[in-house]
């Protein structure tokens, strides 16, 4: 089976400064992985127009699927949907389904200009359904757009799960050992020769000044998996 990709744009300054802290990349991946789809890469990027479109444009051609996350609100940095709008040279447009969602939480007066722009969807683009706050997403091609606001992104992301293509999950197994990875390393290097469809990864953590590695295998074929996690296990006995 042809591998199913996708990379992950985080979008939002407030992500650079270090004052938000991102929890949208971990649920993407991980839900992504369940469905055998392979996140490849993960940038975060600022509320710059100019570099939401380069960023864009660089990498929809490459991947199955891209994910955005961030900067569709009604703020004036908000501007995530004319940026796609301009990477795929169209225009934004007023979207009667999606100015029938904000209407079901605002009354007619209450459509301010700013909430009004959240309407506004590149021309072509079907919408994501948004079942907290009404205001929805988008996706024009293999572009998804989605809201930074975790809670948000989530809902999002269910309602549009179903629909992608799906690949085979990708699996894991976790074997902890009580060295640092310099010991062990030599005898990962062979395994994952011998096996190089079963991704191996080694994961250092110092607790108590005590040193412990987590060697994560990951694959797609379960009985490989457990094969070649045997075969560790068997190798690293005296580190266990």
């Amino acid at each position: 089976m042809t591998n199913i990709t996708a990379a992950i744009i985080i979008i939002g300054n407030e992500i650079l400064s270090g004052n938000t802290i991102d929890a949208n990349t971990s649920f993407l991946a991980v839900h992504l992985n369940k469905l055998g789809i392979k996140v490849m890469e993960v940038r975060i990027i600022p509320d710059i127009h100019e570099e939401i479109v380069r960023h864009i444009n660089e990498i929809r051609s490459k991947y199955n699927y891209i994910f955005t996350t961030g900067g569709i609100g009604p703020t004036h940095d908000d501007i995530t949907a004319l940026a796609i709008a301009k990477a795929f040279g169209v225009e934004l447009e007023l979207n009667e389904e999606a100015l029938v969602y904000l209407k079901e939480i605002y009354d007619e007066w209450e459509l301010t200009p700013p909430r009004l722009k959240m309407a506004y969807i590149p021309e072509g683009a079907s919408l994501i359904p948004n079942v907290i706050s009404k205001a929805p997403g988008f996706i024009i091609e293999n572009v998804y757009v989605m809201a930074g606001i975790p809670k948000i992104m989530y809902a999002m992301f269910e309602a549009i799960k179903d629909d992608l293509m799906h690949g085979k999950e990708i699996l894991s197994t976790t074997i902890t050992v009580i060295v640092g990875e310099s010991i062990i390393a030599e005898k990962l290097s062979s395994i994952q020769d011998m096996y190089p469809d079963v991704e191996i990864g080694s994961y250092p953590i110092n607790t108590d000044n005590k040193w412990v590695t987590n060697i994560v295998l990951r694959a797609t074929d379960a009985n490989k998996l457990t094969h070649v996690s045997n075969k560790l296990r068997t190798l690293l006995d005296d580190f266990l």
